[in-house]
């Protein structure tokens, strides 16, 4: 069967190809008589416009490429979604890029003209890619990230707010001996939330040693291991802080393997307020994050960019709060 064209269009509607292409865009130059003509004519021929032929004239592909972690972390999902959801308001497509340990994506792949612009989820405290990305001129923003010598607009939680509120509720419990299980330092999020842990602790007379934090991916079986070897020490702690929900799912499971009660001999809290921590099998005490207001922000800043050149980059901070469920408890005696 022959494709149908643009031209076909135009024939039938007795028009010219631009026309066609203002019509179906509904651009300005085109009267509502002629764009109802053409209109028609395109569904007679069951006409699908080519996203190839539209790019090439517009110098615009309508795709916005996601940059994300490997999606079997479940917060990635749910940041991804409410960002697709946000784009497609403004007519755009979202493309997902997965980036791994193993594969980092560069900025080779971000910069070929298949995108109009680039959301970055996974960004380093020291990433070049941000630098990469304006030195091309290609829009982008960084969400739950910001890099540490600000170079491009990003939206991020408010991570010390946030662990300011658990340490509140540990110190209040009456725990002294905590433990935490963090993010990789190398993150703004693993960052920003140990130093605010560190501190706020310090300031209601609570030293966090050294000997009780790990480090770790934000990943389940990463925060399970580090657990562990938390769990099994003469001197454990008895309330473990955690980088995000995912470790902290992580920290449930080595307690029930190692046949430690939560609350009342371990309370474990989170940051995130992931969908699954509210399951009624895991009820986990968090931190929630409005990622849907997260995703709007971002969307916003980055139609925002190319009509700041020059200027300084935006950092926006959203607020966070405190979600009491069935994973804390007082320091046992």
């Amino acid at each position: 069967m022959k494709k149908v064209t643009g031209f076909d269009v135009a024939r039938r509607a007795g028009v010219s190809q631009p026309t066609v292409s203002r019509a179906l865009r509904n651009l300005p130059g085109t009267s509502p008589e002629t764009r109802e003509r053409v209109l028609r004519a395109a569904a007679e021929l069951s006409y699908i416009a080519s996203d190839s032929a539209r790019s090439l004239s517009t110098q615009s592909t309508r795709r916005i490429a996601v940059v994300s972690e490997e999606l079997t972390n479940p917060y990635y999902p749910e940041l991804v979604e409410p960002l697709r959801r946000r784009l497609a308001e403004h007519d755009l497509r979202t493309v997902v890029i997965t980036d791994s340990e193993h594969r980092a994506v560069g900025i080779d792949v971000l910069a070929d003209g298949s995108y109009d612009g680039v959301i970055l989820t996974t960004c380093e405290r020291r990433s070049s890619l941000p630098r990469d990305l304006t030195e091309r001129g290609i829009p982008h923003v960084l969400v739950n990230r910001v890099l540490d010598v600000a170079e491009s607009p990003s939206c991020s939680v408010d991570n010390v707010g946030g662990t300011a509120a658990i340490v509140e509720l540990v110190a209040d419990l009456g725990h002294r001996t905590v433990g935490a299980v963090l993010g990789p330092v190398t993150t703004s999020t693993g960052r920003e939330r140990a130093e605010a842990l560190r501190a706020g602790l310090r300031a209601r007379g609570i030293r966090l040693r050294r000997d009780m934090v790990r480090r770790t991916s934000f990943g389940h079986d990463p925060g399970r291991n580090a657990a562990h070897d938390l769990l099994r020490r003469s001197d454990r702690p008895t309330a473990i802080v955690c980088g995000n929900d995912v470790i902290a799912l992580g920290v449930l499971s080595a307690a029930r393997e190692r046949g430690i009660s939560v609350p009342e001999q371990l309370t474990v809290v989170g940051f995130d307020d992931i969908p699954m921590a509210s399951w009624p099998i895991i009820d986990l005490t968090t931190v929630r994050c409005d990622l849907d207001a997260l995703a709007r922000t971002a969307v916003e800043l980055l139609h925002a960019e190319p009509a700041r050149p020059g200027l300084a980059p935006v950092e926006r901070r959203i607020p966070v709060s405190l979600v009491l469920r069935r994973t804390h408890g007082p320091a046992p005696a």
